[in-house]
């Protein structure tokens, strides 16, 4: 996000709330190009988002504003400024469906209280999509009004394009192709007149103070309510045990039975096939991220993705022929380069410093020389300010300051280019420590504010958690 784009979320966030701002905090990027940052004030707060895709924006708005009025649990707009791609939205905290998965369940035992959970999402689940699609108007979904033959089409070929193309799966073009098409004209008849919220996964689904909200349903356009159920209980990471899935299916159709009549024995035969086309939406994501993007964390979603195909395919029974889509499947399944993905070194241990130059550098506890040391000093410099001596590099008045008056987020861009090229290279050596120091006079300001940033784009670019520690932390604890 840009000095410029800051500064207009941080005027939207005074206008509505009528208070200044104290504290400012960016969030990761997940998978999408929409930015983050939480604004407090004295007693309000608010979700800061930018997203350069005006029309994108316009969906997810005119979206919002439907289900609020629904009673649908979605995030609340508070002020919009769509010629400058900003809005305000309701801060729902961090804690997502994902998190508390991975918090409670370890892989073997699936507890009742996540299964409940589960049932809360899906018995909500219908309202969306059905009741939610009541006098919709559909002009508003981005790329596409449905989730028709061309968006399947554009989500078939980029997995062929991103996924196995870049995996070396070997396939005949003009055979896939064909099979492609045998599979959306069979998933096209039936019942498409339905809300689809297209990416109905666990990090799209946030626990906030006893409710369960949902968030990033931009992409949403009409639909079969098979695919979002697939996205749901198919989500890689969540890794659900297949009788788990099983029960969870079944009490999905006992909540929509109370929506609308459903043949269960035709639902479920469409299930499977929105459940292959969903997986193949994500591998194609996993790898324009990963292998493409060089995005490494993306990847270590495929394990789970290779173990959900090799459970579809010893179970295949949907009723048309794809012998060319079926063996490039297999062969996914097969990939000794792809199962070997989960079993990577990424235990990393990454550093980060702040210091102050007047009383030297920081000591390197790992025993490896000391890593990187970066020297702020030929940063503008808050503290020779007066209205600056109390704050640190942490404090929203601070960052407003780096955001309008330096040059500090260039030289920011430079240091996340030299530390990447360490991280990857790291990673692949199975290195398992590094350290990154920032300096400056007084370690309060400028550095504070480096280390900070640069943990930030750790944990959003890699999902490495780096272990922060400001040496001069004794001038804004207990504030």
């Amino acid at each position: 996000m840009d000095t410029i784009t800051r500064q207009k979320l941080l005027e939207l966030f005074r206008e509505w709330a009528g208070e200044e701002v104290v504290e400012v905090q960016k969030l990761p990027r997940s998978g999408s190009y929409r930015e983050y940052i939480r604004i407090k004030g004295e007693s309000k707060t608010a979700m800061g988002t930018f997203n350069a895709d005006r029309q994108e924006n316009e969906a997810f708005l005119y979206y919002s504003d439907e289900f609020y009025k629904k009673g649908i649990k979605v995030p609340k707009i508070y002020k919009i400024d769509l010629d400058n791609d900003v809005y305000l939205q309701e801060d729902l905290a961090d804690v997502t469906l994902f998190q508390y998965l991975t918090e409670v369940y370890n892989g073997e035992v699936f507890p009742d209280e996540l299964k409940n959970k589960y049932k809360e999402i899906l018995k909500a689940l219908p309202e969306i999509q059905v009741n939610g699609s009541k006098d919709l108007d559909f002009s508003y979904a981005y790329p596409r009004h449905s989730f028709d033959k061309q968006s399947m089409m554009w989500d078939l070929n980029y997995f062929k394009y991103y996924f196995l193309k870049l995996a070396k799966i070997a396939f005949n073009e003009q055979t896939l192709e064909k099979d492609f098409h045998v599979l959306t004209d069979y998933l096209l008849n039936t019942n498409c007149e339905y809300f689809l919220y297209r990416d109905f996964q666990s990090r799209n689904i946030m626990l906030n103070n006893g409710d369960i909200y949902f968030i990033d349903y931009q992409g949403g356009r009409k639909g079969a309510l098979q695919y979002d159920l697939a996205s749901l209980l198919y989500d890689s990471k969540a890794n659900i045990p297949k009788p788990v899935r099983e029960e969870l299916t079944e009490y999905y159709l006992d909540e929509l039975e109370k929506h609308i009549e459903v043949n269960r024995k035709e639902f479920l035969e469409y299930f499977q096939g929105y459940v292959f086309i969903r997986i193949m939406q994500a591998m194609g994501a996993y790898g324009f991220r990963g292998f493409y993007e060089k995005k490494t964390h993306f990847l270590k979603s495929i394990p789970y993705a290779l173990k959900n195909l090799e459970y579809l395919l010893e179970n295949w029974n949907l009723p048309i022929d794809m012998p060319a889509l079926k063996d490039a499947l297999e062969q996914i399944t097969k990939s000794k380069m792809l199962k070997s993905i989960g079993r990577g070194h990424t235990d990393l241990n990454i550093s980060i410093k702040s210091f102050s130059y007047k009383k030297g550098l920081p000591v390197d506890t790992s025993g490896n020389g000391g890593g990187f040391i970066f020297d702020c000093r030929c940063l503008n410099n808050p503290g020779r300010y007066p209205e600056f001596k109390k704050s640190t590099g942490k404090d929203a008045d601070v960052i407003e300051f780096f955001a309008g008056k330096t040059d500090i987020h260039e030289f920011l861009e430079k240091v996340y280019a030299v530390v990447d090229m360490a991280v990857d290279n790291y990673l692949e050596r199975h290195f398992a420590n590094l350290m990154v120091s920032f300096g400056c006079t007084g370690g309060q300001h400028r550095s504070v504010f480096c280390a900070e940033n640069l943990a930030e784009h750790l944990a959003e670019k890699y999902e490495l958690q780096a272990e922060l520690s400001h040496t001069e932390s004794h001038l804004f604890e207990d504030r």
